[in-house]
């Protein structure tokens, strides 16, 4: 039975309250556990002493049971000494490509350039183009043209009933 300690939500909508408990993997977040060894209040501040309550030695029990804490709580027994610190996750935006992708647009870019050098005439050499420099201009001063006012339309008279 592989175990996690994790935190299960609780709390009304937009006031979350979290409880630390170790439950089975394949139960439901908000489900079934083992055992409560804590507690996790997200809404007051991050210095205040009822943020988080941890019962350490049974953290430190189930860990050596063979628990494994979810990220979050690995952060929270980190900070509390209990297991070393665990590395920071680096989360990649969707849009950016996969490494192997990478690999292969890379390639596909070598072959194109191959391809084209293969493709083309030896003695046709791109020409160097002479840098052109560009006239002065001189400033002009512009008059405005004196605006007419459109004529008025004949207001149409409403028919009569």
């Amino acid at each position: 039975m592989p175990l996690k300690i994790r935190l299960a939500r609780g709390g009304a909508k937009k006031r979350p309250f979290y409880r630390v408990v170790v439950a089975d993997s394949r139960s439901p977040r908000d489900g079934r556990f083992i055992e409560k060894i804590g507690t996790h209040n997200p809404m007051v501040a991050k210095d205040h002493p009822d943020r988080l309550h941890l019962d350490l030695e049974r953290a430190k029990h189930w860990l050596s049971v063979g628990a494994q804490p979810s990220d979050r709580v690995a952060r929270f027994l980190g900070q509390a000494g209990v297991i070393p610190m665990p590395a920071q996750r680096v989360q990649t935006k969707k849009s950016q490509p996969r490494p192997k992708t990478v690999e292969r647009m890379e390639a596909a870019a070598e072959a194109a350039k191959a391809k084209a050098a293969a493709s083309a005439p030896a003695e046709a050499a791109p020409v160097e183009a002479a840098p052109v420099e560009a006239a002065p201009v001189e400033a002009t001063p512009v008059e405005a043209a004196p605006v007419e006012a459109a004529p008025e339309a004949p207001a149409e008279e409403a028919p009569k009933a």
